[in-house]
């Protein structure tokens, strides 16, 4: 069980050229491409949230296509269109920039509904559906959405059901005052991104899959993760609680901490791990604390703090 933990390693020394630190946010982001899910990172303009992605997608070899998105923008500039061509008197279709391995939609909440919901077909189906012709999108295929939390004027929250959709929610955060210094540093006569080179191809990141797949997860850590998804629905101030499917997300993205950290077992560290970044943005929240900020990731904390752990006992010493 190396593989990925080699493909972790050699992608943190190459984006490392061009981002530093976030080391964290680059781990969701290669679990979520193993696990076939999507990212969301909601944080403020300036804080790396493209460059990351770009330096990723370089590192991989893929190919990144970028939509900014606006009020006006339609599903049609997403997924294609098909036009007519007088020469050849026929249609043709043109594929649209959804039809790329990694896709960064920059700033998802300045779209209309209609257009949100033409991506969620993209991210949940791997497919397109155009004049009623389906087309399947690429695999591996990674959307990471960006959303700025600051500004409210012109903009179209995600709805529940959407965010739900999302593997993953993280932010970048500022970076420290070295880090900051280093930036300074590293951007102020060049651009390093040029100088990123390729660690592993479509094949590596199928087969780091395979291997993530067959990460073992005893009983009791499944239990574990339905008993922290159940918690969640009777807290006090939660309306909706963690889905089956959140659930589900929750044991993916941890099989995957335990793929990168070179394991071939998920322990409850993993779980825990897991929780801060999977289980947040599912939670719908009731009178004061849906406004109060961070409110979903404390109670996701104090579940946490108060669900009873798998002993090493119970799992045994090796985790089975």
């Amino acid at each position: 069980m190396n593989q990925g933990k080699e493909l972790r390693e050699a992608l943190k020394k190459e984006v490392a050229k061009v981002i530093v630190g976030k080391e964290e946010v680059l781990d969701l982001m290669l679990i979520s491409l193993l696990c076939g899910g999507h990212m969301l990172i909601e944080d403020v303009p300036g804080t790396g949230k493209t460059m990351l992605v770009k330096a990723f997608a370089a590192a991989l070899s893929f190919p990144c296509s970028r939509i900014q998105f606006t009020p006006d923008l339609l599903p049609s500039d997403i997924t294609g269109i098909n036009y007519f061509n007088m020469k050849k008197s026929e249609f043709e279709f043109v594929p649209g920039p959804v039809f790329s391995p990694i896709v960064l939609a920059d700033e998802i909440n300045r779209a209309t509904p209609k257009t949100q919901a033409g991506l969620l077909e993209c991210m949940e189906e791997r497919q397109a559906t155009i004049d009623g012709k389906t087309y399947r999108l690429s695999d591996p295929f990674l959307v990471v959405a960006t959303e700025n939390p600051v500004e409210s004027m012109g903009v179209f929250p995600l709805p529940e059901a959407q965010l739900d959709r999302f593997l993953v929610k993280t932010a970048m955060d500022y970076p420290t005052h070295e880090e900051n210094v280093a930036i300074l540093e590293r951007f102020g006569s060049s651009d390093p991104l040029g100088e990123v080179k390729p660690v592993a191809g479509r094949e590596e990141i199928l087969a780091c899959r395979r291997e993530m797949n067959g990460v073992f997860v005893h009983r009791d850590i499944l239990s574990y993760i339905t008993s922290l998804a159940e918690a969640t629905r009777k807290r006090e101030g939660v309306l909706l609680g963690v889905s089956p499917r959140g659930a589900l997300s929750l044991l993916r993205v941890a099989k995957g901490y335990a793929a990168l950290s070179g394991r071939s077992f998920v322990t409850p560290d993993d779980v825990k791990r897991a929780a801060l970044p999977t289980l947040p943005h599912r939670l719908l929240l009731t009178g004061s604390a849906r406004i109060r900020k961070n409110a979903a990731e404390e109670t996701v904390r104090e579940v946490l703090l108060h669900t009873q752990v798998p002993s090493e006992t119970e799992l045994g010493w090796d985790g089975r």
